[in-house]
């Protein structure tokens, strides 16, 4: 555990304090993914069920009126779905952006170091590109699998709205 732990630390120093703020913002975001995943997959059935049967139990399900309150129904469970989808889908559009600002700073070092020496060594630069480049491919690497994840929850989302429109039947 303590050579995990050195390993993460020495990471973190390769690619400077904006792989820090990447890597808070990449578990915030899984954090709100399995958060949404885990209401898609067990709390949503219920209050789905519910819908239903409160649907079901209405006398009247061929009026204007009782197609406003199925609207309403099906529009307070699709606000309910989409809960933190477009935080996610933020997060993982800010990941990139995080990871330029890593690329930047690590080139204001490499920058630094060649003004400092006053050549280009390729040993005193080694440590600046580290910082440019790690932050860059960890801001990409969390961008791609949270638009993955961004990607399944919203089309979860549509499938589960059209099963609910399609469960709510307006009778005729």
């Amino acid at each position: 555990m303590i050579e995990f732990l050195e390993a993460i630390r020495d990471f973190t120093e390769a690619g400077g304090q904006v792989l820090l703020v990447i890597g808070l913002l990449i578990f915030v975001m899984w954090l709100l993914i399995l958060e949404r995943a885990m209401y898609l997959l067990v709390w949503h059935k219920q209050a789905k069920k519910d819908a239903i049967k409160r649907w079901k139990a209405r006398d009247d399900r061929s009026s204007w009126h009782a197609a406003q309150i199925r609207q309403k129904m099906i529009s307070q469970l699709t606000i309910k779905l989409n809960g933190s989808i477009p935080i996610i889908q933020a997060l993982v559009a800010l990941c990139p952006l995080l990871g330029l600002m890593g690329t930047v700073t690590g080139m204001i070092e490499v920058f630094d170091v060649m003004a400092i020496s006053g050549s280009g060594n390729a040993r005193s630069m080694a440590g600046g590109v580290s910082k440019a480049t790690i932050p860059t491919m960890a801001g990409m690497v969390g961008a791609l699998s949270g638009v993955f994840a961004a990607t399944w929850l919203t089309r979860m989302v549509k499938s589960e709205r059209t099963h609910l429109e399609d469960a709510l039947i307006v009778k005729r």
